[in-house]
């Protein structure tokens, strides 16, 4: 196993510091999401360190929302890892059915494709910089629900040129696939424009609810994503 703590046998291993190689192998892929760990007793062997030293390490991270605890089933990492618990990606499939809604997925454009340069100024990328250019639609119960344009970048996710994304979102099979350590989020509202009035069966000017969404792997971009929700659609967070 890859590690940064190594056998540093002269070294007191703290907590803090096994936090730190749990995030540092997740981030890496080492343990992918939905990985189960080690166990604690495992992770305490080759740490070299005391059982409860590992146990209040992964209390902390399960609370910090990277990883999931459950008795008799092991620890694993969040399917969706966050960096703190409250803040965590939706995804576009559990909220249409936790509406009791019968969700469906349309991907309408892929392409790969150099950034435009309003990306590249705003994502600070070099230029040229290759991305994976996706649009597509979320249904609910067959009626709009969202309409996603969304921009991957090809050097931090080049498993995106082989995804096949006629069946699954983008938005889910990052989730999947990429941790992210940062991101940023802007609200607002716009008006319409003859696209999204097709998309969304709307009227031209129509003020409607837009979420967008920047994402980060340490210092690399993974995606800058736009939201744009049906007329009327509201959002609740809880802290």
């Amino acid at each position: 196993m890859d590690s940064t703590l190594g056998n540093a046998s002269d070294a007191k291993i703290g907590f803090h510091d096994i936090k730190q190689e749990v995030i540092r192998r997740v981030h890496r892929g080492i343990w992918a999401p939905g990985s189960l760990l080690p166990t604690e007793i495992e992770l305490a062997a080759e740490f070299g360190c005391a059982r409860a030293t590992v146990n209040r390490a992964m209390r902390e991270l399960a609370e910090q929302g990277l990883v999931e605890r459950k008795r008799k089933s092991g620890t694993r990492v969040k399917t969706s890892p966050v960096r703190y618990a409250r803040f965590e990606i939706e995804l576009v499939r559990r909220a249409v059915e936790d509406m009791g809604a019968k969700y469906r997925y349309a991907l309408v454009h892929k392409s790969i494709e150099a950034a435009p340069d309003w990306v590249i100024s705003q994502l600070s990328l070099g230029p040229g910089e290759q991305v994976a250019h996706i649009k597509c639609m979320h249904y609910a119960d067959n009626r709009p629900f969202q309409y996603e344009e969304r921009w991957i970048i090809i050097s931090t996710v080049p498993a995106i040129l082989e995804a096949d994304l006629e069946t699954q979102s983008p938005n889910e099979w990052l989730l999947n696939e990429v941790p992210f350590t940062d991101a940023e989020i802007t609200l607002s509202s716009v008006a319409a424009d003859a696209a999204l009035c097709e998309f969304l069966a709307t009227s031209q000017g129509t003020p409607l609810f837009r979420l967008e969404r920047t994402t980060w792997l340490d210092n690399k971009v993974v995606t800058y994503v736009r939201m744009t929700f049906r007329q009327g659609h509201s959002m609740t967070t809880r802290y």
